[in-house]
Order: C-alpha cells, then sequence, then structure tokens
C-alpha cells in the first residue's frame, strides 16, 4: 500500500508515520503544506491512501484538490472537531481527531482494506467540502455544569468558569467568584463539551478561558505563560508545542 501523509506540524506527521508502522504501513513521503503537497502530486504517481490535516500552516487542505486532481482516498485527520465531519465521513474513508489514537487508526485503515480495493479512487465533492469548511455547521457547547455541593446540586454557567483544571485525579473548575467546584469528568472528555473561540488547552492539565486572561508572559523553551483575572494556585504553562495554536485561537 502506497501511503503518504499530510500534516503541516512535523512531530505529529512523524508520530502518525510510527504508528502506521506500527500497523506495518509505511508511509515514506510526508508532506507539511498545500505548496508543498500541490508540487508533490503534479511531479509523482498518487499513492492509494492520503492522511490529510485539513488545515495546513498555508491554508485549508482543499486548495490541493482545487489544482490538482486527486485519484487517492483519503482519511481525514484534524484538531477541530466543529467542523462537519459527519460530512466528510460520507465522502472520505474516515476522519480522525488528534491526538490520534492507535485503535481508531487501525479502524480507519481496516474501512480502506475492506470497503476499497487497492488504487480505486474516491469521488469526493470538494466544492462541497470547501463550504463545510469555511461554514461550518453550528453546534451546542456545554453552557453550565451541575456540581454536588454538600447535599445540594448547583448550577454553574460556563462563562463564569475561568479555568478547568486537573489535580490529584480529580477535575476542577474555577470560577471568577473564587471558588473550586469538582466536576464529574475529566479534560478528554471535556474536549468536545467545550466551545473552542473560548476555551483552549494549554497543557494536559489547564483549559482556560479566553474572558479571563489578564496577561500572557514569554516563558523558557519558548513557552508562554498565562495570568488569569483570580486563579493564582498554580503556574499556567502553555506548552511548547501548542504556542502556535494558542497565538492563533487568540486572533
Amino acid at each position: 500500500m502506497n501511503v503518504i501523509i499530510i500534516e503541516d506540524e512535523k512531530p505529529s506527521a512523524r508520530r502518525l508515520q510510527r504508528q502506521l508502522n506500527s500497523l506495518e504501513i509505511h508511509a515514506e513521503t510526508l508532506l507539511h503544506s498545500v505548496e508543498e503537497a500541490i508540487d508533490w502530486f503534479n511531479n509523482n504517481p498518487h499513492p492509494d491512501l492520503i492522511f490529510l490535516d485539513i488545515q495546513l500552516s498555508d491554508g485549508l487542505s482543499f486548495e490541493i484538490f482545487e489544482a490538482v486532481e486527486i485519484k487517492s482516498a483519503v482519511i481525514f485527520t484534524t484538531a477541530y472537531d466543529e467542523y462537519a465531519l459527519k460530512a466528510f465521513k460520507l465522502n472520505s474513508i474516515d476522519y480522525l481527531l488528534k491526538p490520534i489514537d492507535d485503535d481508531d487508526l487501525a479502524q480507519a485503515v481496516e474501512k480502506y482494506s475492506v470497503r476499497l480495493p487497492k488504487k480505486q479512487a474516491v469521488t469526493l465533492d470538494f466544492n462541497d467540502i470547501k463550504n463545510l469548511l469555511v461554514n461550518p455547521i453550528e453546534r451546542d457547547y456545554k453552557k453550565r455544569f451541575s456540581v454536588k455541593v454538600g447535599q445540594h446540586l448547583k448550577l454553574i454557567n460556563i462563562e463564569d468558569i475561568e479555568c478547568i483544571y486537573s489535580e490529584n485525579k480529580g477535575t476542577y473548575a474555577y470560577t471568577n467568584t473564587g471558588r473550586n467546584y469538582l466536576l464529574d469528568t475529566t479534560l478528554d472528555q471535556l474536549e468536545n463539551d467545550l466551545e473552542p473561540d473560548i476555551f483552549f488547552r494549554t497543557s494536559r492539565k489547564f483549559y482556560i478561558n479566553i474572558n479571563a486572561i489578564k496577561d500572557i508572559i514569554s516563558y523558557t523553551n519558548s513557552r508562554l505563560q498565562i495570568k488569569l483575572q483570580h486563579y493564582k494556585d498554580q503556574e499556567i504553562i502553555v506548552a511548547r508545542e501548542r504556542v502556535k495554536d494558542f497565538k492563533n485561537w487568540l486572533e
């Protein structure tokens, strides 16, 4: 099977390459931008299968298909589930949300093996995909949490939360009133519930509310330190691999 990876973040591309190697699938070609991909497709035989990031450093990946007629199966990879991923699923083999789970990857490859003979082309309507990327379907995000306080249940509105963090195997919401509340969930489970324009995951330990940011300070090893309006219990550091996404999120 001839496979290529198109992913702008090189560490993510190499990680996916290693995951595929464990499935005895070898992706020798790693491409990192729209421009690089277009040039490669114009000068090389097209692969059987493409692992395709939706948002690349120099544009959205549908631009590749506007410039070149691609005759390959596609598995989308993305960190942004606010797009109409079900529509992609109808037209492509599958989509995978980052960070890509090994089992999900294996299932997606199995779908390709079962549903498509090798080198059979997939017809993708990229005009529809373009419209969906530019105008993602609106979805409902979590508006409040119910938490237990003694013998009572208390409702916490999402806009009152400065940050959500994990500590000692628990997940806590810190509000603008200076209170911590234990949540019955994990940070990973919240990934699809929090509005991405409002909340950003700075590290494995923290989500922060953009409206609660008081200051942003340069930190060691190309990281950033975040100061919130009221929360001061722990340092909030934007991990180095998330700094680029964080700056884009601020805009």
